[in-house]
């Protein structure tokens, strides 16, 4: 006997049957399905099974909150239902069907810019701190900066400056990789 039959029974009713699942997948601790169609799902009934932590909608999928024991969950679950699991791309693909237009546009757009944004943040950070020591007049009674008393911290401004600018320098070509890292082409191309 499975550990989790019974539950697995519940939820696979309570979110409408196998023909109501267009595709299931796990993460760390959530199932994620998308649904033919959601309205069919019984979020009080699903809530209250009992290794049910919680549920959610986002990005089109219908996330049940199972904890550190969803890999067993999962596997129980697409054995019982007779399905076959798919990857989380997959997943992510299937439930723009449950989202509108605006909805569709500003998750491509993420998936473009987000592996952007650490390199964002850190051309960021190293201009602040450049301006910090370029800028800020704290020595000498408020009349100097340290760039101004230092010749070793006026090489690093300087340096940085090529460091800071270089990372929105090549800002243009990140996008384009990132557009054919999306659109699933040879990242190579995104350089021209």
């Amino acid at each position: 006997m499975n550990k989790f039959s019974k539950e697995v029974r519940q939820l696979l009713e309570y979110v409408g049957g196998k023909e109501n699942i267009a595709a299931v997948t796990h993460c760390v601790t959530r199932m994620r399905f998308v649904l033919n169609n959601p309205q069919k799902a019984d979020v009080e009934k699903i809530e209250r099974i009992k290794v049910v932590k919680g549920t959610f909608t986002q990005a089109g999928q219908f996330q049940v909150i199972i904890g550190n024991e969803v890999a067993t969950f999962y596997n129980e679950f697409v054995k019982n239902a007779d399905i076959e699991g798919v990857s989380k791309e997959t997943v992510k693909k299937a439930g723009r069907q449950n989202m509108n237009f605006l909805q569709r546009l500003i998750s491509h757009l993420g998936e473009i810019f987000s592996p952007l944004i650490p390199a964002i943040i850190v051309g960021g950070l190293i201009l602040g701190f450049r301006n910090i020591i370029g800028d800020i007049k704290l020595l000498e009674g408020g009349t100097k900066s340290l760039i101004e008393v230092s010749q070793f911290w006026a090489g690093v401004h300087q340096f940085l400056w090529l460091i800071g600018e270089a990372i929105f320098f090549f800002l243009p070509v990140g996008i384009t990789w990132s557009i054919s890292k999306k659109w699933g082409q040879l990242k190579f191309w995104g350089l021209f």
